[in-house]
């Protein structure tokens, strides 16, 4: 009979169980999914906002004759910058002399008949003194002197129209400003029923820029501020972003929000203001404003850690060592690379940070 050596058996055994649990090991190791992951925190966000803009003098004065005539003179080109009060253009003003000088004469023949009339009811006053004319005749004297006196007035109204007449003959700028296109040439008839004038003063040493911003956006800058007024008060100062790709060299204040919902668009308009002392924009143009906006302590994650199913976005976070399904609500606006979120996330949480489309719910993920 036998023995078996119970010692011997354990050592020869014990390498084999140890490699098998070695091996167990490592093919759970395999089994865990390895993705790239992302520890929740919170910062201060400044994101980035492009409206579409156009660009408006501070103010283009349409110049439109407010009489008729031929245009006889053009004192200033396209392009030039000009000041208040400037001549800019001249009327044919041989009618309009005319005239002046025909109520002017008027005037002169209505005096002549009001001091005729004055002496002719002072005679009268004396005889009616007398008893040697009657009441009647009296008055009717005296209503003679107030006709007199009446159509030397309307003589003197005409005369002041007369002479404004003459005077609109000389168009001269209303403000400083620089002269846009000009419509008509010498010889052209002009006059006050010309819808675009003769020709644009465009006051550009202020430019103001005209945009369109969704009424989400300004409900949240109003849930922060209160009012509309202090809303637009503490607005950040915008950028404007040229065609050309570049940036105009300094920046603008928000000047006014209009308050009114656009049905249409379901957007308020805006107005920002630039100085424009270098004349470099111009009344008619276009551009793209640029408005920074800071989340302070935000919650920022980039949009490739999300997939969307029904315009729901969605992250897996990391619960337990396994991936799990969560909606996330994220700001509207983005930069296209990351989203802002406002609620489905804390500080502290994990998450898969790429590939998100890739992952499958409850997947063990190596951590």
């Amino acid at each position: 009979m036998h023995y078996i050596d119970m010692k011997k058996i354990l050592w020869i055994l014990l390498p084999m169980l140890t490699v098998s649990c070695t091996l167990s090991q490592q093919n759970d190791n395999e089994n865990l999914k390895h993705y790239e992951l992302l520890t929740v925190k919170t910062c201060n966000y400044e994101l980035s906002s492009d409206y579409a803009a156009s660009l408006k003098g501070q103010q283009d004065i349409r110049i439109i004759p407010r009489i008729e005539g031929y245009l006889q003179g053009i004192y200033v080109k396209e392009g030039e910058r000009v000041k208040e009060g400037q001549l800019l253009f001249r009327i044919d003003a041989a009618t309009y002399r005319a005239t002046v000088e025909a109520a002017n004469a008027n005037v002169q023949q209505m005096k002549a008949a009001l001091e005729k009339a004055q002496l002719e009811y002072e005679g009268k006053q004396k005889l009616h003194a007398k008893k040697v004319i009657s009441d009647y005749e009296l008055a009717s004297s005296n209503s003679d002197l107030s006709v007199a006196k009446a159509n030397l007035a309307a003589a003197q109204a005409a005369l002041t129209s007369a002479r404004n007449d003459l005077s609109y003959t000389e168009l001269r700028s209303p403000s400083d400003g620089i002269i846009g296109r000009i419509r008509y040439r010498k010889g052209d008839f002009v006059g006050p029923n010309m819808q675009d004038g003769i020709t644009i003063v465009a006051d550009n040493s202020h430019i103001r820029a005209y945009f369109s911003m969704s009424e989400t956006v300004l409900m949240d800058y109003l849930s922060e501020y209160k009012t509309m007024e202090a809303t637009v008060n503490q607005m950040p100062e915008v950028k404007l972003l040229l065609p050309n790709g570049q940036f105009y060299n300094q920046t603008g204040k928000v000047e006014s929000i209009s308050g009114i919902v656009d049905e249409s668009t379901g957007a308020v308009s805006v107005c920002a203001l630039f100085n424009n002392y270098d004349g470099m924009l111009l009344s008619g143009g276009t551009g793209k404003i640029v408005m920074p906006s800071v989340r302070k302590n935000a919650i920022v994650i980039p949009q490739e850690s999300t997939y969307e199913i029904q315009d729901k976005v969605y992250v897996y976070k990391i619960v337990d060592g396994k991936t799990v399904s969560t909606i996330v609500q994220v700001e509207s606006q983005n930069n296209g690379k990351e989203y802002v979120v406002i609620g489905g996330l804390n500080e502290g949480d994990v998450i898969v940070a790429k590939g998100a489309g890739f992952v499958q719910e409850g997947e063990e993920v190596a951590q």
